[in-house]
């Protein structure tokens, strides 16, 4: 099998067009964008030029299938809202690449597909959150984004694209290559990580409800601070987890909301976004447990009311022994002993995938270790390393 190296790069540098930032290699490619949607039309000729069928489901997932049982590969073409050039594309270019040249050599089917909202515009992987099973169309559709649109509204672009559900029955396993998004392979010098698991994920929202009020009349031991009390938990947060996390697990609040969010006034309400990630299932509940009874804790002592959103979230998962193999073999046959086994701790499609299928992830490294931002960026070698694994993978078969 021949890896055409120019022809992937060539694709990978246009699909890179569709939003481009202005700001060094960085989109802007949000689920369901204008850029996002072009992106996507972009992809369907691509795959129909390397003879596959096109399909596209109801959520916009973005399939290019081959004839009969087949290998699917791919990742996600959308972006976060300041977002890399490689983070989701790589993985769609790079199975478009590999099924091409399979083709040529007479080699296993492979089918392509890009996943719509993998960044969570809606939610978290919400694309092959709904294709999976994992969440029902109805419940998605309710989702809404950080301004209010519904997902079920934001869907509406997709019209006339949509050719219908895709049995996930005629696939064989699913093979995912991503950037690592972290420090570890360009820390090390390693070209290649093979991976072993992906970690688990949870994410909702919290509300604390006080009370407005003006600001330079409101003596400060009368107010109900909303964003006071957000602090108040971020503060104590850390303490109440530190019988209970390890040094591989992480929590973020990485979204606020204030209402009605101006300089005068003693804010009444805050939104914020709670996540937490780990390797083990336990430890995710555990931590759950923790955050409702600390919010909880902080809205009494303030006098206020606290809600908690909907929780979502995937299981930590487990790569398959035999395509893990099959990536091992690669790695070694195109990198020889400048590769490893390593976890994955960013979330990823193939975590809903698993629920059907086997799945199996490589990684290349990531410049820096930077990733969701615009200076994400890994060596034309590397990203070259990556597609010839995934080619001598499929040869293997």
């Amino acid at each position: 099998m021949y890896v055409n190296a120019v022809r992937f790069l060539d694709d990978l540098h246009t699909l890179r067009s569709f939003g481009a930032s202005g700001v060094g290699k960085g989109v802007v490619r949000p689920a369901y964008s204008e850029a996002d949607m072009e992106a996507r039309v972009w992809l369907a000729g691509r795959m129909r030029d390397a003879g596959l069928r096109v399909e596209m489901d109801a959520m916009g997932n973005l399939f290019g299938l081959a004839e009969g049982p087949s290998l699917l590969m791919g990742s996600h073409s959308d972006s976060q809202p300041e977002g890399g050039w490689l983070d989701g594309a790589l993985g769609v270019v790079a199975a478009l690449e590999v099924a091409r040249a399979s083709r040529e050599a007479g080699g296993p089917a492979i089918s392509v597909v890009s996943f719509q909202d993998e960044e969570g515009r809606f939610g978290v992987t919400t694309g092959s959150a709904v294709w999976s099973g994992h969440l029902d169309q109805t419940s998605a559709d309710r989702l809404c984004d950080h301004v209010g649109v519904t997902l079920g509204e934001a869907r509406e672009v997709i019209g006339g694209l949509v050719t219908g559900p895709v049995d996930p029955a005629q696939f064989t396993g699913f093979v995912e290559l991503h950037i690592e998004q972290g420090p570890t392979l360009d820390t090390s010098g390693e070209q290649i990580g093979v991976v072993s698991d992906i970690v688990g994920i949870r994410d909702m929202k919290i509300t604390f409800d006080g009370q407005q009020n003006h600001a330079g009349t409101t003596p400060m031991h009368l107010r109900r601070d909303a964003f006071q009390a957000v602090s108040a938990f971020n503060a104590e947060l850390d303490a109440r987890f530190r019988n209970v996390v390890t040094p591989a697990t992480v929590w973020t609040i990485g979204h606020l909301s204030l209402h009605p969010n101006a300089s005068s006034i003693v804010p009444g309400r805050a939104v914020f976004s709670m996540q937490w990630r780990d390797g083990d299932g336990g430890r995710l509940v555990r931590m759950e447990e923790i955050i409702r009874a600390l919010a909880d804790e902080i809205a009494k002592a303030r006098g206020m009311r606290v809600q908690f959103g909907q929780m979502l979230g995937l299981e930590p998962v487990r790569m398959d022994a035999r395509l893990r193999a099959l990536l091992e073999q690669g790695a070694q046959a195109v990198a020889p002993d400048n590769w490893r086994l390593m976890p994955s701790g960013a979330l990823h499609d193939a975590t809903n995938v698993s629920r059907l299928m086997p799945v199996a992830m490589l990684f290349v490294p990531s410049i820096g270790g930077i990733s969701h931002a615009f200076a994400e960026d890994t060596d034309e070698a590397d990203l070259v390393a990556g597609v010839k694994v995934l080619g001598a993978a499929v040869s293997a078969l």
